[in-house]
């Protein structure tokens, strides 16, 4: 692990040395500009004051592209995993979202990262996130800010995911077949015409899988299509839908013991009751950009996101029909070294949520236990200027107003029904240096907001429903400050031999208050009064002349719970207070890492690609007597890295891929303040061991 720790330090000091050396001039040094739309601007990335990562379409279809943790790994500062092998993701950034991995009501859903498709949201009002409609077959490219985004988005302080389905360029057709280990079936078939500023898009995409785990099986089927054509010379409309159907189990957690000995086993109570979700989620959305005068730019963003859900439960039956849109307006404008942009954003979600008894085959029982509406309505206001003080030196300065309300009503039970708001302004400042044509350092400062999701601010006991209050009066939203610098550079030509040489290092420190924990795996959750988080992430990645790259990234962070006393009785001393000041935060590992390389075979379209994963243990409770253990994960592929032509226009692609190349038995991820049955911590979800898929395609190419 040192060795893994060390390599991007090699690589950014191999970095600081090339940047001295004398350069052949015949070779052109510019890199073309590379932008970024997370930022609400069409940014250039070498001058934005804060951590961004880029993952392209490369990196896309050389992958099974089930769910996002195949995208995300290797992203410094960025924990994905997969709980099960399918859709059910477990993302956090810097430590937030890290409460997501508990059970109620978390599967497939994220806490505290926003994510857009083509900057509509679909993070909901109360900062939860369903993956239901991301699938990386319908995904052109990702963009990752790692930086406390809330001044410019809202209730998301653990950073942005900006996923793009607009084709780069016109595909005609191209089907894809792909088959795995453990029953894995999965069939895309795109399409797309464009000219121009035009495109014409469509993508289908059926997975099934049987699950490696008992009840763990899945199957979602998605369409997602979409038109984009200029109205005239100044204007553009976007028009896009995505409709999923997400089914799957949940096999749950187990102790340690039982992970490591019997990993394909389930969690006996979520066999029993048959733990599942099953989403049927349809989304439309619609952006118009017009220009204004000769500079300005009017962009009106629409959009509506209905959804039908069931649970299986903690012993219910549990149907939700959701109704999720919003939308929002901006302006962008220059005057001279600014471009400044204003705007204003609201969504709101409302809708039933039915609980019924659970029959012993885990089927929907008759009888109602619950029948309420919960609903939720953030809006924001925000500001920002890009000021090019000087031809190097970029100020960004910017705030939001946010507020947010919860409502719940109540039909069995009337006297619980409230509603509870929240409201915070997050400012921002940034600043960045350019120190040489491709290299940039920055600063920023910046502050968060997190409101606590709807299902954290319902207090159910852990024996029955609450019968006092239907939204906790007592959980407060999460407000952090981020303090960060750091800096990138990419080199090409430095030396004979080297391709280009690229690196990133940012240092962090985030303040927080009433950071958001969950007990009893996910039943109720506490605010811990103070905690910090402190880290370091690397990246590097050197490309030579013959087809050979070799990259690498390393995370380290610090957690600490400064100010945090809790009601003991949860750990068996009724009457008395734990006081955890001083103990790590739970579920943020304190080291992450990856490596790997790349070859381009010489005169031929393969590419040999392997990669080392590596997680360091984090504590499970904030007692830290439980701890989850690190992983270790080898992964090998073999790819066509450009369609291989056949006859006439059609082309084949594919690739083969092992996951868990060494068949090691690890732990991939763990509830946070988990149930304890017996002296025993039931909270250990086992990492999948090893796992094939081959993947065949036909393009038909321009």
């Amino acid at each position: 692990m040192r060795t893994l720790l060390r390599l991007p330090v090699l690589l950014c000091a191999a970095g600081a040395v090339s940047a001295q050396q004398p350069r052949d001039s015949s070779i052109n040094n510019r890199l073309p500009i590379v932008t970024v739309t997370a930022t609400r601007t069409a940014t250039a990335l070498a001058s934005a004051p804060f951590a961004i990562s880029q993952i392209g379409v490369d990196r896309l279809r050389s992958v099974a592209g089930v769910g996002l943790t195949d995208a995300l790994q290797g992203v410094p500062g960025v924990l994905a995993q997969s709980r099960a092998g399918g859709v059910d993701t477990r993302i956090t950034i810097r430590g937030f979202g890290s409460r997501g991995a508990g059970d109620r009501s978390n599967a497939a859903t994220m806490r505290g990262i926003r994510v857009m498709i083509d900057g509509i949201p679909e993070t909901e009002p109360d900062g939860r996130t369903s993956l239901d409609l991301i699938d990386l077959a319908a995904v052109s490219g990702v963009d990752v800010i790692r930086s406390n985004a809330s001044a410019l988005w809202g209730n998301a302080a653990g950073g942005i995911l900006s996923l793009s389905s607009t084709p780069l360029s016109g595909v005609p057709f191209e089907l894809r077949t792909m088959t795995g280990s453990f029953g894995l079936r999965r069939a895309v078939i795109s399409t797309g015409s464009g000219s121009g500023d035009s495109r014409l898009y469509a993508t289908v995409s059926r997975t099934e899988s049987d699950g490696w785990r008992a009840n763990s099986a899945s199957e979602r089927t998605l369409f997602s299509t979409g038109m984009v054509t200029p109205l005239g010379d100044r204007t553009r409309l976007a028009v896009r839908l995505i409709a999923a159907q997400n089914n799957f189990d949940i096999p749950g957690p187990l102790t340690e013991a039982l992970a490591l000995t019997q990993p394909r086993s389930a969690n006996a109570t979520y066999l029993t009751r048959r733990e599942r979700r099953g989403n049927q989620v349809v989304r439309a959305g619609a952006t118009l950009e017009t220009v204004i005068g000769t500079a300005g730019v009017l962009s009106v963003m629409s959009y509506l996101t209905p959804k039908k859900l069931i649970r299986s439960e903690r012993n219910t039956y549990r149907e939700f029909n959701r109704v999720h849109g919003g939308g929002g307006v901006n302006l962008r404008n220059t005057f001279g070294a600014h471009s400044v942009i204003v705007g204003a954003d609201i969504q709101h979600q409302d809708g039933p949520a039915r609980f019924f008894a659970l029959t012993a085959a885990g089927e929907k029982g008759t009888s109602t236990l619950q029948d309420k509406n919960e609903r939720a309505t953030t809006g924001g206001m925000f500001v920002q200027d890009e000021w090019a003080a000087t031809s190097r030196v970029s100020l960004n300065l910017g705030a939001r107003l946010d507020a947010i309300r919860y409502g719940l009503t109540d039909r069995v039970t009337p006297k619980i029904s409230g509603s509870r708001q929240f409201s915070q302004v997050s400012p921002k400042f940034g600043a960045s240096f350019r120190a040489s044509t491709n290299q940039v350092l920055y600063a920023n400062l910046s502050a968060g907001l997190e409101a606590p999701a709807n299902n954290e601010t319902d207090p159910a006991g852990t024996f029955g429903q609450d019968t006092v209050v239907g939204i906790n009066p007592l959980l407060k939203p999460i407000r952090s400050l981020t303090y960060e610098v750091g800096t990138r550079q990419r080199l090409t030509g430095t030396r004979p031999g080297v391709k280009s040489l690229s690196y990133e290092l940012a240092l962090f420190n985030t303040e927080v208050r009433d950071e958001l924990v969950p007990y009893r795996g996910g039943r109720f959750y506490f605010n811990a009064a103070r905690a910090r988080r402190q880290g370091a992430e690397l990246a590097g990645e050197v490309q030579f002349e013959h087809g050979i790259a070799i990259r690498s990234t390393a995370t380290l962070m610090q957690t600490e719970y400064l100010n945090y006393t809790v009601d003991s009785v949860h750990y068996g001393k009724s009457g008395r207070l734990a006081n955890y000041s001083g103990n790590a935060l739970v579920g943020v590992p304190k080291s992450m890492g990856s490596a790997g390389i790349r070859w381009d075979v010489a005169h031929s379209p393969v590419r040999l690609d392997g990669e080392f994963q590596y997680t360091g243990r984090y504590m499970l409770n904030d007692a830290n007597t439980v701890e989850l253990p690190d992983a270790s994960v080898f992964n090998l592929s073999l790819a066509l890295r450009r369609p291989a032509r056949l006859i006439g226009r059609m082309a084949l692609t594919g690739f083969v891929r092992v996951e868990n190349l060494l068949d090691r038995r690890y732990i991939t991820s763990g509830f946070l303040n988990p149930d304890v049955v017996a002296g025993q911590a039931v909270a250990y979800e086992p990492g999948m061991p090893r796992a094939f898929t081959v993947s065949l395609g036909l393009v038909r190419l321009r």
